[in-house]
C-alpha cells in the first residue's frame, strides 16, 4: 500500500506523520491510528498499511511532536526485556508531558488533515490505538463526538480517560485488553463506569495476552491476539463507516 509523509498543522508546531492508503485510487474511509508509545516506526507502517489494504485512509501522526520529529527514539530492531528501561527512561518525560489538553488540542488537526488528504471520502471516520495511544483514541471520540463513528482501543488504559470523557462518546467501541493489565475486577469496574455513561461497546480481555500484543517488533508479540484484533477492528469499522 502507497505510504507518504506529511506534516500536519497544529496550534504548537507542525507534527510529522504518515498516511497510508489503498491502491488504485478512489476515496475511502478515514482512520485515525494512533501508535502506541514507541511512536512511528516499521511495526506501525506495517499495521497502517495492512488496515489500508482493507480499504480505508489511515493517519498515523507523531504524537509527541513537541519534542522533535520521527524518529524520537533510537530503537532497537526487536523491543526486549533488556532494551526497555533505557528506552522508558526517555519515553516517560514525553508521556507525562502530553496531558490530555495537549491530546484534545491535536485531535482537531489530526481529524482535518485526515479528511482533507484526496484518498479520505467525507464522512465520519474511526479512531483507533495501542498502547497510550488507545487512550489518546478515547479522548479524541469524546472530544469530537460528530466526527468519530468508531472507536478502537488495544492493550490501552481505557480507564484512565474517566467517566466524563465517556459520557461525550456517541461511536461504537471495541476495547481489546491484555490480561496483564487488569485484573477482573478492575475490568468489571471498567465494564460498569462504560455501561453508566452509555457508550455503544463491546470489552474483552485477550486470553494469555501480556501488554503490547499487537506490536512484532516487541516480546510481547502474540500472533493470535493480533489476529484476534484484526477480527475485531474490521467488522467495527465495516459496521460503522461504510454503507
Amino acid at each position: 500500500m502507497p505510504i507518504e509523509t506529511l506534516h500536519v498543522p497544529t496550534p504548537d508546531g507542525p507534527a510529522d506523520a504518515i498516511v497510508a492508503f489503498p491502491d488504485g485510487g478512489g476515496r475511502h474511509p478515514g482512520v485515525l491510528m494512533y501508535p502506541d508509545g514507541f511512536g512511528i516506526r516499521p511495526a506501525l507502517r506495517e499495521l497502517a498499511a495492512e488496515l489500508a489494504g482493507h480499504g480505508y485512509s489511515v493517519l498515523v501522526p507523531n504524537v509527541f511532536h513537541r519534542h522533535g520529529p520521527t524518529p524520537l527514539l533510537d530503537l532497537p530492531e526487536h523491543i526486549d526485556r533488556d532494551a526497555r528501561p533505557a528506552i522508558f527512561a526517555r519515553l516517560m518525560p514525553m508521556i507525562e508531558a502530553h496531558t490530555t489538553e495537549l491530546v484534545r488540542r491535536d485531535a482537531g488537526p489530526y481529524l482535518d488533515a485526515l479528511a482533507a488528504r484526496p484518498q479520505t471520502a467525507p464522512g465520519p471516520v474511526g479512531v483507533t490505538g495501542y498502547c497510550i495511544g488507545g487512550l489518546y483514541a478515547v479522548h479524541t471520540a469524546a472530544a469530537h463526538p460528530d466526527r468519530v463513528a468508531a472507536l478502537a482501543a488495544f492493550h490501552a488504559p481505557v480507564g484512565a480517560a474517566g467517566p466524563e470523557s465517556f459520557r461525550r462518546i456517541t461511536a461504537r467501541a471495541h476495547f481489546g485488553h491484555a490480561a496483564s493489565d487488569l485484573t477482573s475486577e478492575q475490568f468489571e469496574a471498567l465494564e460498569r463506569e462504560l455501561d453508566a455513561a452509555g457508550v455503544d461497546h463491546r470489552s474483552e480481555i485477550y486470553p494469555g495476552t501480556v501488554h503490547g500484543f499487537t506490536m512484532p517488533d516487541t516480546d510481547a508479540f502474540d500472533p493470535a491476539a493480533l489476529r484476534h484484533h484484526w477480527d475485531r477492528l474490521l467488522p467495527l469499522l465495516g459496521a460503522t463507516l461504510t454503507d
